[in-house]
């Protein structure tokens, strides 16, 4: 990208986006280093196939024309405050002094032929579609993030990573003020249409806004790429992480414990005290012969509609043994017992074998070690029902956060002995 004077802004489609086989089985919910074949191969080609030809991926960044860091854990774009203890903190620490608004988007085409898909009970087709969508923002933010790597370099400055509304410590709420400012454009044409709603959540669904941070400082960001790589990192919601986080040697004088086998700083999605409760009143756990865990989690949710009839739900996690960073080898999700509210479900009631099928077959992490749900980038979604991939998604994050967190219980109560 060539060196632009000043400030920058660029906005623009992307003629093909070049979604790599393995992020999409990661997003599918397949192991590390599953390959596709048979159906599901056939789904996947035929997805990649039909958003070569329909998709409409977008993006658009420009540079803030003014950055202020306020009172407490605030900060100030264009005169426009927000509100995230832990993005301020990263500003602060890397003394920052400007920030890149950015925008991406996999395009409306997407999401209406996702619904077109569901709406023809084709159940299998929509979730690909779902899912390879959710890996082309995933891209166009990476790659965004890239090109202003390469402008910043220029001028001896360096991009710090991104972080979005609905990350930690940062209120979702705030997205619909964040796209306000981000669509005051200067000399760019804002490429697509986005919107957000009351809650925070964007539509189309598959898109993401974002601020990167800009300092000048690079020789204090080279003495802190230390913290870079993925075993020395310990930004939890990180969606690039790819190996869990390893604490630094403790100092002389420590008491040596057994390494840690889960992230016990671990930054939830949800705050420790719902974990807790949840812990205690939702889940049991069970130490089978062989080392291996098996947990069970009741669900209690509403339908969305027909008056909010009462459902439940039961989540059995079959996770590997201690030693092994427990692995997650087995994953099922089905109406609990008796349960009869699952059958008021709008979806259930256009295609209850395809939504049934969809939330039965669903192993979101299948394959990867427990701690892999502290970097599972996924949309909030605060939907009782299951009609929904996002909501069911969500689901079995809270899920496997209050696994994590019972284990870390466990693993805490192991170092006092």
């Amino acid at each position: 990208m060539p060196a632009v004077e000043g400030t920058i802004e660029i906005a623009g489609t992307v003629e093909a986006v070049e979604v790599q086989p393995q992020e999409l089985v990661r997003l599918l919910g397949y192991p590390r280093g599953w390959v596709l074949e048979g159906r599901a191969l056939e789904l996947a080609d035929a997805t990649r196939e039909w958003y070569a030809t329909h998709g409409r991926p977008w993006f658009y960044a420009r540079q803030a024309e003014s950055f202020e860091l306020t009172g407490g854990d605030s900060f100030c774009i264009d005169g426009v405050p927000f509100t995230s203890k832990r993005l301020r903190e990263t500003l602060c620490l890397a003394d920052a002094h400007s920030v890149i608004l950015v925008a991406v988007g996999a395009g409306p085409e997407a999401e209406e032929e996702a619904r077109r898909r569901w709406e023809s009970d084709k159940p299998d087709e929509y979730f690909f579609l779902e899912m390879y969508a959710s890996a082309v923002v995933e891209h166009l933010t990476t790659a965004t993030g890239a090109r202003l790597c390469d402008w910043a370099e220029q001028d001896a400055m360096a991009v710090l990573p991104h972080y979005s509304p609905g990350y930690p410590e940062w209120d979702v709420g705030e997205q619909t003020r964040l796209l306000e400012l981000l669509q005051r454009t200067r000399r760019e044409r804002w490429p697509s249409c986005l919107e957000a709603l009351d809650s925070g959540m964007l539509r189309p669904r598959k898109s993401q806004l974002a601020v990167f941070g800009v300092t000048r400082h690079a020789e204090r960001l080279r003495r802190l790429t230390e913290l870079v790589p993925c075993e020395n990192c310990s930004f939890g919601p990180c969606q690039y992480r790819r190996a869990p986080y390893r604490r630094p040697p403790r100092g002389c004088g420590e008491r040596i414990v057994s390494a840690a086998v889960l992230e016990e700083d671990a930054a939830y999605t949800v705050n420790r005290k719902a974990l807790k409760r949840w812990a205690e009143e939702r889940l049991s756990l069970k130490t089978e012969q062989d080392g291996s865990l098996s947990a069970v989690f009741r669900y209690d949710g509403t339908t969305c509609t027909n008056m909010g009839r009462p459902l439940a739900f039961d989540y059995t996690v079959k996770l590997g043994p201690r030693g092994e960073g427990y692995p997650i080898r087995e994953q099922h999700c089905a109406p609990a017992e008796g349960d009869t509210g699952h059958t008021y479900m709008c979806q259930y009631i256009e295609s209850p074998d395809g939504l049934m099928s969809s939330i039965g077959g669903e192993r979101p992490l299948n394959g990867e070690r427990l701690d892999a749900v502290l970097s599972w980038r996924r949309e909030a979604a605060g939907a009782g029902c299951f009609c929904e991939a996002v909501s069911r998604n969500h689901k079995w994050g809270l899920v496997l956060e209050t696994i994590h967190y019972a284990l870390v219980q466990k693993e805490r109560a192991r170092e006092t002995e």
